[in-house]
């Protein structure tokens, strides 16, 4: 793997026609709202912080923060601990240190095949790791955050997050990689899970029910597997294995409807309302399926869909603490 890389936050630089770096100059480049012009070095921070927002995929934060407020909603015995310190550290930790540090490992240990796959360049959705230096940096930083608040939490949530943080940086850091050891990539995806659990056990200061982990887990191994089918033609073309390109694009849909279907049934021995929120995962693929609508165009549908079903679900524990 090549190292395209510079020293400080950009890829290094232009070089102007006399051999200098255009960059290295300090010289105004950009000019904000307020009229004074920016510098390069400052021009050069605003870059690196689009660029670290971008790889964060904020599309997809709630993936992580969303479970954190369905665990609080339903761990909460009273109003007052919806905004228990332990949950709001969580709710912020996951809502964007969490997603740099899992997406950023996931780019930086990408970089060969991410440099033939399409959605990296959907209008900008995505960031396209070019090898440099301060992201590994950054990543790391994200990791080791959790150190700083474990002393909030009750003891019950640190296996969670030991959890999310050990299955995000095996799913793609060798010598695992998860990602490439099907079904596994799909199984480890649990990790999605652990947000909530952990909101769950610091608010509560139990465990979550186990039936609820499995239908959280069967979800998050569903959508893991739908959202790797855009990506089938590339994986394939750079060698790699996954549980979608193993099954193909017509099994694996088969595949994540039967992980929702389970996902629906074990939330349903909860409480019915439960299960049927879920079937919308199904009935989802199920259309897709009959109607033939390029994957690639619903998978970016997802994340408004999974925002409105966990607003939902949220709603439903915020209606248990106040109507009992």
């Amino acid at each position: 793997m090549t190292d395209s890389s510079s020293s400080g936050c950009g890829d290094g630089g232009e070089q102007s026609d006399d051999g200098s770096d255009s960059d290295a100059a300090g010289a105004a480049v950009r000019t904000p709202r307020d009229g004074r012009p920016r510098t390069g070095h400052e021009s050069e921070l605003v870059d690196c912080l689009a660029y670290v927002l971008v790889l964060s995929r904020p599309r997809f934060w709630l993936y992580l923060a969303g479970p954190v407020l369905v665990g609080v909603a339903y761990a909460a015995d009273a109003v007052g601990e919806l905004f228990a310190p332990a949950a709001v550290v969580l709710f912020a930790y996951f809502l964007v240190p969490a997603n740099v540090f899992l997406y950023g490992i996931n780019d930086i240990y990408d970089r060969e095949i991410d440099a033939e796959n399409p959605k990296k360049d959907a209008d900008e959705r995505e960031a396209r790791y070019r090898g440099q230096r301060y992201v590994p940096v950054v990543v790391g930083l994200c990791a080791a955050l959790p150190l700083l608040f474990v002393p909030l939490l009750p003891t019950a949530a640190w296996p969670w997050l030991v959890a999310f943080l050990v299955l995000g940086a095996a799913y793609s850091a060798p010598p695992i990689r998860f990602k490439t050891m099907p079904p596994l990539d799909s199984v480890s995806n649990g990790l999605y899970v652990a947000p909530g659990a952990a909101a769950y056990a610091a608010v509560a200061g139990t465990q979550p029910p186990l039936i609820a982990v499995a239908g959280g887990w069967l979800w998050a191994m569903g959508m893991h597997t739908f959202s790797a089918m855009p990506d089938i033609t590339p994986d394939r073309e750079a060698g790699v294995r996954t549980t979608a390109t193993v099954l193909g694009e017509t099994w694996t849909a088969v595949y994540c409807g039967a992980c929702w279907l389970a996902s629906a049934a074990a939330f349903g021995s909860l409480d019915v309302r439960l299960g049927l929120v879920l079937l919308v995962y199904p009935a989802l693929i199920s259309v897709l399926a009959a109607t033939r609508i390029d994957v690639r165009r619903a998978y970016w549908w997802f994340p408004l869909i999974n925002t409105a079903v966990g607003a939902v679900l949220t709603m439903g524990g915020l209606w248990r603490l106040l109507h009992g």
